[in-house]
């Protein structure tokens, strides 16, 4: 019994109407996913924001007040200087990575404290760095955080 096998490719035809299918597909999927990253980047700003103000929280509970302005939110990492001392600051910090996140853009955020909308304020200044802005460059800001 003799069993006749060829040996058979793709034509160059049947291999350009793949091609112009993986072309179509990436032309209405691509326009999608550019446009995320930025509200990525809001969403990760708005996150580590929402951790910030845990580890505040943390703060205070200890130490019975938020850290000042000038303290920063380096008081989160590092024993603070303060008149009197602070007593019950907790060893290690109140980050779990004793680093303060920077902003998804690399800038630090920007705390207040007292702040004009309560106890602190945290805020980014988004894509461009300066107050105000629309999309990209919009702040992002603690006390409008849902």
């Amino acid at each position: 019994m003799k069993i006749n096998i060829t040996n058979r490719g793709f034509s160059l035809i049947e291999l350009m109407v793949v091609i112009v299918i993986l072309g179509i597909l990436a032309g209405m999927i691509m326009p999608k996913l550019i446009g995320r990253t930025d509200d990525a980047k809001g969403v990760k700003a708005s996150v580590d924001m929402a951790s910030l103000a845990t580890a505040l929280k943390l703060y205070k509970l200890d130490n019975g007040e938020y850290p000042t302005t000038e303290q920063g939110l380096r008081a989160l990492i590092e024993l603070p200087d303060k008149e009197g001392g602070i007593d019950n600051w907790k060893k290690g910090g109140y980050l779990e990575k004793q680093a303060i996140p920077k902003d998804p853009w690399g800038r630090d955020f920007i705390y207040l404290s007292p702040g004009a909308h309560g106890e602190y304020d945290i805020i980014s200044y988004g894509a461009d760095g300066v107050p105000g802005g629309d999309d990209k460059n919009k702040d992002i800001k603690s006390w409008e955080i849902e």
